[in-house]
């Protein structure tokens, strides 16, 4: 019997690891398939799904406008994002920036993987998440804002305010090693747009007639088309936001299906108890609350914070429309900062409780406990919320010293989609 060379089976030995290790920086296919259908899923969230829902609340002869709004912002943001947005996020592990070292994806293999995918799928999924985020303050400035404003407004925006939260708390910076927690976005994309929501609004001034005296939105059954195909993209949000098809996946699109119908129904309750009659709108607007409001907690809470997020999200947002439109006065449109804003800083909160095992969360990470988790978050809100406050009413000062922030009262009667665009939306 021949005996094998010993050398001949070291060589043998050292290919097949050396094709295991090959093997093993394979992406893994079913993650990627999740989330490149996940990235579908968030761009739908905005082209149609939040042009509608914005558009179908304001005047008629401002529809367009909304939606052209949405567009451009989706194209400037996803121009930014290749260009630096991306780098400052997730180019680097400093604790307050990426850097510039991976501007316009430089140095990125194709078979570059982060995780177990393509790191081109990575980017393609942060991109829409890049897009939705600066498409949401839309709400607060619609109807009165010039269209050269949107664009510098949200490209600033975007670079200076998301893209460093971002890797604040996603790119391993200083608030992930203090311990904070966003699973898909409650601090980084809902608490930043709420804030510069309530700045860009305060600069701005009210639309003519605010508060008593406004006209009623157009097509209340476009909203619900818009909160119906939010509604299903952010199951490529909260679920994506896994990174993989898991089961922290799974459970965050539980959650998120539960806290969307549970406000909605309290919000209807609200509404019927108060007015006498439940409205489309207000439903609708329950919806996005609840969505809102699980965001952040999604991926580490258990089966029964769903609903609890949700009821706990109508019964707060609800009061908060009237509290900043009446008390404060300001002229949020369509009430960014007490849907989005508000219900984003609820969950990152409600986050501390509900993570914990017993609740069927999945535990509490370097922040300890309860009490450490708790703070960790508080922290978070308090950072995110400031950085993008100061910086919103700074980037609306300087729009309204350069290219102009808001339009003439004459513009503002006949409508931004013939005064911005020379367009209607309607020709009868």
């Amino acid at each position: 019997m021949r005996r094998s060379h010993p050398l001949g089976a070291m060589v043998l030995l050292v290919a097949l690891l050396g094709a295991r290790a090959a093997a093993a920086a394979e992406p893994d296919t079913g993650d990627t398939a999740w989330i490149l259908t996940s990235s579908a899923l968030v761009l739908f969230m905005t082209l149609p799904g939040l042009a509608l829902f914005y558009g179908g609340l304001v005047q008629a002869r401002h529809f367009l406008s909304v939606l052209m709004q949405c567009l451009a912002i989706a194209a400037l943001a996803s121009v930014l994002w290749l260009v630096a947005g991306h780098s400052i996020a997730f180019g680097g592990d400093g604790p307050f920036w990426g850097g510039l070292g991976r501007m316009l994806l430089a140095g990125m293999a194709r078979d570059e993987l982060r995780g177990t995918i393509p790191e081109s799928a990575f980017f393609v999924f942060q991109t829409t998440f890049a897009v939705i985020t600066p498409a949401l303050i839309v709400g607060a400035y619609v109807e009165r804002t010039r269209f050269a404003a949107v664009l510098l407004f949200s490209g600033l925006w975007l670079l200076v305010v998301y893209a460093p939260v971002a890797h604040w708390i996603w790119g391993d910076g200083f608030l992930a090693a203090l311990g904070t927690r966003d699973f898909a976005g409650g601090l980084v994309v809902h608490a930043t747009a709420g804030a510069a929501a309530i700045a860009i609004a305060r600069v701005l001034g009210p639309r003519q007639g605010f508060p008593r005296h406004l006209a009623l939105p157009h097509s209340p059954g476009l909203t619900l088309a818009g909160a119906g195909m939010l509604w299903v993209g952010w199951f490529g949000f909260n679920g994506g936001s896994a990174l993989a098809a898991s089961a922290d996946a799974a459970m965050a699109m539980l959650v998120t299906h539960l806290a969307a119908a549970s406000a909605a129904l309290v919000w209807i309750a609200i509404e019927w108890a108060r007015h006498g009659k439940p409205s489309l709108v207000g439903a609708a607007t329950g919806v996005i609350a609840g969505l809102a409001t699980i965001t952040p907690a999604s991926g580490f809470v258990g089966p029964l914070a769903g609903p609890v997020f949700g009821v706990l999200a109508a019964l707060l947002c609800y009061p908060a429309i009237g509290f900043i439109k009446q008390r404060l006065g300001i002229d949020d449109a369509l009430d960014v900062m007490a849907v989005h804003g508000v219900g984003g800083i609820l969950g990152t909160l409600l986050l501390a409780l509900f993570a914990a095992p017993a609740l069927g969360g999945v535990g509490y990470g370097t922040a300890g406990g309860f009490g450490g988790q708790l703070l960790a978050q508080l922290a978070g809100v308090v950072v995110a919320f400031g950085w993008s406050l100061g910086w919103s009413f700074l980037f609306a000062r300087l729009c309204a010293a350069t290219v102009g922030l808001r339009v003439d009262r004459e513009a503002e009667t006949e409508g931004l989609d013939y005064a911005e665009h020379g367009e209607s939306a309607y020709n009868w």
